[in-house]
């Protein structure tokens, strides 16, 4: 049945209904107890569940996610939250030597069934540790899953499926679309980790985005078929595992794209998936892959994010760069 709800809301059905159904299921981080974290996303686990299945912990990431690694080692399946992006740097190094790599290491003797929650980006007015958008750093691990929600539904699909994933999933949830209250249904089945999903149909040009990007992208394909453009837009939801079949298919049928995201562009998520669909798409395509991204500096002060967001103008003018001469 559908309802209207925001992202932050199925965030937490999601979380409810994994508590609900799965003992080894367990919620922490800090301040996701009593508080209901941050962003209110946990609110309301620890009076339902017990302080004992969603608890507060110290302000030490590190400490985090290496318990975290202790506790799915004995049979736990721990879905922890890092409260903000940047703050999950001191964490990394339990994220790349322990996390990403126990089921290798162990020959799949063990395996690690850890969500690590990032709410990630801008768009909030926040100030710099505050607002990184780090899922480069993800995705150039090998072991992890890297996923970002672009709706309510979505949200709640994926991070049903991260949670029962065998293997860690980084859950990344672009803060600026928390509040943002939609139709959703969530009783749905949504296509699981690994799939894109067109949200867009158009046959002049493809918008590839994920996160926070999709609904820029969306916005910047309303604005070009008022001119008489149609733009297709995809949604990646899933970094890693690429879904490179439905992509490469997308940009094969109009043979224009532009990768919208973001993060600074420089080696970037955005930069693998021109080089995918360059390599996959070459015959297909009548101009080179361009890439609207946020600029190569650390995150700017809140007055100035608006400029360093990738916008619709950003985007459009990208679209209008695509060699419509030689068509």
């Amino acid at each position: 049945m559908s309802e209207k709800l925001t992202m932050a809301q199925a965030l937490n059905r999601a979380l409810r209904d994994a508590l609900s159904t799965d003992p080894s299921v367990l919620v922490f981080g800090e301040d996701v107890g009593p508080l209901g974290g941050v962003f209110r996303v946990t609110d309301g686990l620890t009076a339902d569940f017990g302080e004992a299945r969603c608890f507060d912990t110290p302000l030490a990431e590190s400490g985090i996610v290496g318990m975290a690694v202790g506790m799915t080692m004995n049979g736990m399946r721990p879905v922890v939250e890092m409260q903000f992006d940047a703050f999950a740097y001191p964490a990394f190094e339990q994220v790349v030597s322990h996390v990403a790599k126990l089921r290798n290491r162990t020959r799949g003797a063990a395996t690690a069934p850890i969500v690590i929650r990032v709410p990630y980006g801008g768009g909030i007015g926040g100030v710099e540790h505050h607002c990184d958008s780090s899922e480069a750093y993800y995705a150039h691990t090998p072991g992890l899953q890297v996923v970002a929600p672009a709706s309510a539904a979505d949200a709640y699909g994926l991070l049903r499926a991260a949670i029962a994933s065998p293997d860690p999933v980084v859950f990344l949830e672009p803060k600026k679309l928390y509040w943002n209250k939609e139709e959703a249904d969530l009783s749905a089945p949504v296509p699981g980790i690994g799939t894109a999903v067109v949200r867009r149909e158009g046959s002049d040009a493809t918008l590839i985005a994920y996160g926070s990007a999709v609904t820029i992208a969306l916005d910047a394909a309303e604005a070009a078929a008022r001119e008489g453009r149609e733009l297709q837009v995809v949604d990646v939801r899933s970094i890693v595992p690429f879904d490179d079949e439905t992509v490469c298919a997308a940009v094969a049928r109009t043979g224009r794209a532009v990768v919208v995201a973001e993060a600074p562009g420089f080696a970037s998520v955005a930069s693998e998936i021109a080089a995918r669909l360059t390599e996959r798409c070459f015959h297909s395509l009548a101009a080179p892959i361009r890439r609207v991204t946020g600029f190569d500096i650390p995150y700017p002060p809140p007055k100035l994010e608006h400029l360093h967001f990738p916008s619709v103008d950003r985007v459009l003018d990208a679209v209008d760069d695509l060699q419509w001469e030689d068509s």
